[in-house]
């Protein structure tokens, strides 16, 4: 099946800092990849790159096939692609239905805010996700960080993405919240939208993921599907790198079978 996202050789420079050299990137249709890394593997930077909240210095990122340029995140978000941060980026003082459609709140005759209509399909989306958030006039500062969490997917998901990038979304979450955040994710997965754990835990990634990535120092070092691989792997390649040996995705199925 043709990827959702392909991103070929790309390069960000950060002044003298090589931040990405030649990374190749590919995301499928309803796939859950996981990316990891050391603190300075360039992840967060690959994927501000897809977005378009950084300019690339080179390489050709691909959406359905087609070189796409992408000048900002609207632009990147037009096409299916959200990006959900780890401070949320919510507004404490409002509730979560005013958060869900947050600049965007449906109006009545060009003017007036629709309120009932904007909370009625703001426990749709949370409905859709599965997810319980108490009542959708709750201010948001009086929720927990999962549920604030699912505030902002459920934000992400009312653009109706095909693709959601999570950075590092269990970091500061409770097992409990770890939990309902990864049932939130395999939802997403049934219905068919691609995602992107950029995360230290891989538990979490083993638990969801098809597929993880391991970035060191800008450069790939390893593409393994979790079905093929182990948690050890993994860290050996976070550890030690080894791009001059490290399969593929598809070469390591291939070495499997």
């Amino acid at each position: 099946m043709a990827p959702v996202i392909e991103m070929r050789g790309i390069q960000k420079h950060f002044g003298a800092v090589h931040a990405l050299r030649d990374v190749n990137f590919t995301l499928g249709p309803g796939e859950i990849l996981g990316l990891v890394g050391d603190n300075s593997a360039g992840k967060s930077t690959l994927m501000k790159v897809m977005t378009g909240a950084y300019a690339r210095d080179g390489g050709d990122v691909l959406v359905d096939g087609a070189p796409t340029q992408f000048r900002s995140p609207q632009e990147s978000r037009d096409r299916g692609i959200e990006m959900i941060y780890q401070d949320f980026a919510l507004c404490g003082n409002m509730d979560v239905g005013q958060n869900i459609f947050l600049g965007r709140w449906p109006r009545r005759f060009g003017l007036f805010v629709d309120r009932p209509r904007m909370y009625a399909e703001a426990n749709a989306v949370l409905k859709r996700l599965k997810v319980d958030v108490n009542s959708v006039f709750q201010k948001v500062e009086s929720l927990s960080g999962g549920r604030q969490q699912s505030v902002a997917i459920a934000r992400a998901i009312s653009f109706n993405p095909r693709v959601v990038i999570f950075d590092e979304p269990t970091a500061n979450l409770s097992v409990m919240a770890t939990e309902r955040l990864l049932e939130t994710m395999a939802e997403l997965k049934r219905q068919g939208v691609a995602q992107v754990i950029i995360s230290h835990r891989l538990t979490d990634i083993f638990e969801v993921g098809d597929r993880v990535m391991v970035l060191k120092r800008g450069e790939n070092v390893g593409d393994r599907y979790v079905k093929h691989t182990t948690e050890r792997e993994v860290l050996e390649l976070i550890v030690s790198g080894a791009p001059e040996t490290a399969l593929t995705a598809d070469e390591a199925l291939a070495k499997a079978a």
